[in-house]
Order: structure tokens, then C-alpha cells, then sequence
């Protein structure tokens, strides 16, 4: 199998529940062809977005709920995980190792349960606001938030571990393979609106980065899994308020 559909499978398998397999091997030629991050996100959002479009007869905010469920369904707790961890991490007083700590606890604080009870709100809220856009909203937001990962270039890594892996090796080629790719399917899909969210998805990514390396020293997985959730959740409410304003 070459480098590259090596990487597909391995991001599959990292990026969804999808059983396909994946080993270490993989999750090393991921890294080295991250720029793919997109590519997967436009799967993924094809897929939740496909089921929006079946869930749309339902009332509004049943429906909203059950492409909620469908979308970590699909895509897995793990990078929830990372935005409770970093909220706890964020919240906590103290210096950087003091933050670190507390991110690395297993157990969840009042910080961590906070960020995702707000994340999974709001995305609730903006769901209900899409309307008949479902699908080409959802295949934006997983496109930007899986480009935003793709920040981590502009970061440092924290320490050795699975994220330090992405973060050492994602260079500014794969950002911007994967910001073309990105642009062009937003583009085609939602014209300016998508364009929109996309930057707006980019640019949180952008603060959080900068967030984690004033408070953490730099960027983990933990950290990556936030800038994938806040990053879909901008996307999303960019599209929704865009939506409300021209109805």
C-alpha cells in the first residue's frame, strides 16, 4: 500500500470510528501527509450532512439533537476529550506545569464540563438555524474544523507523546495543500458564506494556539482536539448567523 492511501486508512481510523485498523506505522505516515486532514473532514461531513438530510421531516430541534448524536457517533469522544482537558488545563490557576497537570488529569473539572456543555449547546442552537443547508453546513464546518488542525504549524510542541508526532511534522506545504482544497470545496458548496466560515474556523484556531503556548508552553493533542471542536462549532455559527441574516 503506498505512503499515501497508508495515510487515508490511518486517518479514517484516527479521525472517525470507522474500523478500518490503524498502527502506529500509519499515524506516522498521517503526519507526514497531514495536508489529507481536510480531505477526511470532507468525508466525514458528507456523512453526518447526509444524515441531516434524512433527519430534516423530524421537528426542528429533535433533529438537531439526533445529528448531534450521528456526528460523535461518527466521529468519536476523542476530541471532545481534548476540549474538556484544555478547559481544565485553561481554568486552572497556577504556572504552566501547574496547567499541564490538571489537563493531564483524567478526571473532568468544572472548566472541562463547562467548555463542552457550552460546545454542545451552541452547536444545538445553531443546527436549528441551518435550515435546508444542512448538508453543505456541516460538510464546511468539518472541513474547516479539520483544517484548522492544520494550525498546529504555527505552534510548538509541549512534549513528546501522539500529538507531538502531527505538530513536529506538519509543515507550512501540507497548511496550505490543505487550505486550497479547503477554500475550493467551500467555495463551490456555500460561495462566500463557506469562504467566511472557513477564515472565521482558521482564525480560532489561531487564538487558541496562541492561548496554549502563553499558558501551556505549547500545543498537544489535547490542544488539537479543542481547535478541532471550536473550530466546527465557528464555522457552524458563521454559517447560522449568515443564514438568519438574509432570511
Amino acid at each position: 500500500m503506498s505512503d499515501v492511501l497508508s495515510a487515508i486508512k490511518a486517518g479514517i481510523g484516527f479521525l472517525t470510528t470507522v474500523p478500518v485498523g490503524i498502527d502506529m506505522d500509519g499515524v506516522r505516515k498521517l503526519s507526514k501527509h497531514a495536508y489529507l486532514f481536510p480531505f477526511i473532514g470532507a468525508f466525514i461531513g458528507l456523512t453526518v450532512g447526509g444524515v441531516g438530510l434524512i433527519l430534516q421531516r423530524l421537528p426542528t430541534h429533535l433533529c438537531s439533537a439526533l445529528i448531534i448524536v450521528a456526528l460523535y457517533c461518527i466521529t468519536g469522544l476523542n476530541h471532545l476529550d481534548g476540549l474538556a482537558d484544555f478547559g481544565d488545563g485553561l481554568l486552572a490557576y497556577g504556572i504552566s506545569e501547574e496547567k499541564i497537570r490538571v489537563m493531564h488529569d483524567p478526571s473532568v473539572g468544572v472548566g472541562g464540563m463547562f467548555f463542552v456543555i457550552m460546545s454542545l449547546l451552541i452547536l444545538f442552537s445553531v443546527i436549528t438555524t441551518i435550515g435546508k443547508n444542512i448538508l453543505f453546513a456541516i460538510l464546511v464546518a468539518e472541513i474547516s474544523a479539520k483544517q484548522s488542525m492544520l494550525t498546529a504549524t504555527f505552534g510548538k510542541s509541549m512534549h513528546k507523546g501522539l500529538g507531538s508526532m502531527f505538530i513536529e511534522n506538519v509543515h507550512r506545504h501540507d497548511f496550505l495543500i490543505g487550505l486550497i482544497f479547503s477554500m475550493s470545496v467551500c467555495w463551490y458548496v456555500l460561495d462566500v458564506s463557506g469562504v467566511v466560515a472557513l477564515f472565521s474556523a482558521l482564525l480560532s484556531a489561531l487564538v487558541i494556539v496562541h492561548i496554549a503556548n502563553r499558558n501551556f508552553g505549547g500545543v498537544n493533542g489535547d490542544v488539537l482536539g479543542a481547535i478541532n471542536e471550536v473550530g466546527r462549532m465557528v464555522a457552524l455559527i458563521s454559517i447560522g448567523v449568515m443564514t438568519w441574516t438574509l432570511l
